[in-house]
């Protein structure tokens, strides 16, 4: 099993990962949020940004797959971009866990912002466990400047005016750190693009998460991460 390492504070319950549940470790941490029998529960799968992405889908499968092995009780998919509101919010509030998966990161916030599901996620997240994978993760920071995506296609989705994210956490995430789909995201790497953020930043690998759990945030993981701030870069 990983380490796990207490940090500051945040009052919400997320679970913001590079890979999904992508280790015994993650799948812990994931457990110790919703505190109820896998059996017992609903999940939702949000898998909208990845519409916009070309090519081999196998990291999506992989999610699914993951999910699969938890033997929740169901496992519901639920695309903001093909349903309106009067039958993706029913759907989500049967949920014990929201997932919100990878792909192309201001994609995804356009499509929140046009279904109006970032107006809604606060008060759905106060019975609710967040869990990201990638742009699902980056989503939910203050600002989506550490994401690799481009905006060119999400402007035509959602007028996109700057960077900023949902900001219902006070830390940015760079997920797939050391990947080798990522060559460019290595520590040195990271450390250059951040300087002149203020935001603190971890810098997670795939199989890393980030458990925010009311007042305590900690790292759950069983590869590599790494915390930056002002005062320890």
């Amino acid at each position: 099993m990983g380490d796990i390492i207490k940090d500051e504070s945040i009052n919400m319950k997320l679970l913001l990962t590079s890979g999904g549940l992508t280790n015994p470790t993650i799948e812990h941490a994931l457990s110790k949020l919703i505190n109820i029998p896998n059996t017992e529960t609903n999940v939702v799968f949000i898998p909208t940004a990845a519409n916009i992405e070309e090519g081999d889908k196998e990291w999506l499968l992989y999610n699914y797959l993951e999910l699969k092995k938890q033997s929740y009780r169901f496992i519901d998919i639920v695309d903001i971009s093909a349903l309106p509101q009067d039958i993706w919010l029913p759907r989500l509030k049967k949920a014990n866990a929201i997932f919100v998966g990878g792909g192309n990161t201001y994609y995804l916030m356009a499509w929140l912002k046009k279904s109006g599901l970032s107006k809604l996620f606060p008060e759905l997240l106060k019975t609710r466990v967040y869990v990201g994978i990638s742009a699902g993760s980056i989503l939910v920071t203050p600002s989506l400047q550490l994401s690799t995506s481009p905006k060119k296609c999400a402007e035509k989705i959602y007028p996109i005016d700057g960077d900023a994210g949902l900001g219902l956490v006070n830390f940015q995430i760079r997920p797939h750190l050391n990947n080798k789909h990522f060559p460019k995201l290595t520590i040195d790497y990271i450390q250059q693009a951040i300087k002149e953020i203020s935001d603190p930043v971890y810098a997670i690998d795939d199989n890393t998460a980030v458990l925010v759990n009311e007042n305590n945030i900690e790292v759950a993981s069983e590869g590599l991460w790494k915390k930056f701030s002002k005062n320890n870069s």
